[in-house]
């Protein structure tokens, strides 16, 4: 797999050092931006060792990290907003492709009381400044559910190229924070991560449509690696799958290259996603250069 160092001049002036969806071939090119910010001045619960493990890797998984009562009431939520989200036709609620069950409900943050409590909880936002250095807010937030029998895969992806490409984030200092809210095995449509991948950019094919997120949050189309470029990641490392009790959580890079089967066991596989953003990195005009996705997908206030 061929390696080149591209950057573009917007129209705007600026300097996109992360150009995609416009070349006839993709490309991988190195990451421009630091992982971890150590010396920024943060305090929070992550020891070097930790923090070290993910500037190599691009992820930590903790678990256990919420207690049982925590995460008791936390599930209560999660059941709520499933049966609620049932017959709400909303543009915060996706559903599946081909069907009318829910894949997703965004900006939970903002609209349900105890997710919006979730997202500034103390220990997690403290992660999260630790290691992107800066105070940060959310820029996306929403639960992916995955009932059993039925919840479909979500394929290979960098956040971050969306992000980037759709949304106008400029750099890669942002990450998730998924809390697990049901049991993650292997065999329910578990995350899969490439570790080491968040330090190479994959950029893809295809033309950015009009209003490409009406489709791209039921399923995925523009912004997905090719094969060859998938093969490479993954021959320089592994595919890792952190999995365990409801009640963990795994916080990965924005450019982390990852996905998700389907799941066709009985065990549902729900998880709450907070992508926080460092203030330092506030979004631009998107680099497709058409109109920015709706507020409930990426915050730009």
């Amino acid at each position: 797999m061929s390696h080149t160092n591209t950057t573009v001049n917007r129209n705007d002036n600026q300097t996109d050092l992360y150009p995609s969806r416009i070349y006839d071939k993709p490309t991988i090119t190195e990451r421009k931006d630091p992982v971890v910010y150590p010396d920024a001045g943060f305090t929070g619960p992550l020891n070097k060792e930790q923090l070290d493990f993910f500037d190599k890797n691009g992820y930590l998984f903790l678990d256990p990290f919420f207690s049982e009562e925590e995460t008791a009431g936390l599930k209560q939520e999660l059941n709520k907003v499933w049966k609620e989200s049932a017959g709400r036709q909303v543009p915060e609620v996706i559903r599946e492709p081909g069907g009318d069950e829910v894949r997703s409900v965004f900006a939970v943050h903002r609209d349900n009381k105890i997710f919006g409590e979730l997202s500034r909880n103390s220990r997690i936002v403290g992660a999260v400044q630790q290691i992107l250095g800066s105070e940060v807010y959310v820029h996306q937030s929403r639960i992916n559910f995955k009932p059993g029998f039925t919840g479909k895969e979500f394929y290979w992806h960098s956040d971050f190229e969306t992000w980037h490409v759709e949304d106008g984030m400029p750099r890669m200092r942002a990450l998730s924070c998924s809390v697990a809210l049901e049991d993650n095995y292997a065999y329910n449509g578990a995350l899969m991560v490439v570790p080491g991948s968040h330090k190479h950019y994959v950029s893809c094919v295809g033309k950015t449509p009009d209003d490409n997120f009406k489709s791209s949050l039921r399923k995925q189309v523009y912004g997905v690696p090719d094969d060859d470029s998938l093969t490479w990641l993954v021959e320089q490392s592994s595919i890792e799958m952190p999995t365990g009790k409801a009640g963990s959580i795994l916080l990965f890079d924005c450019n982390i290259m990852h996905g998700s089967n389907s799941n066709i066991t009985p065990y549902p596989r729900s998880n709450v996603f907070m992508v926080y953003n460092s203030v330092e990195n506030k979004l631009v005009a998107p680099y497709s250069g058409l109109k920015p996705r709706p507020d409930y997908i990426a915050t730009r206030d």
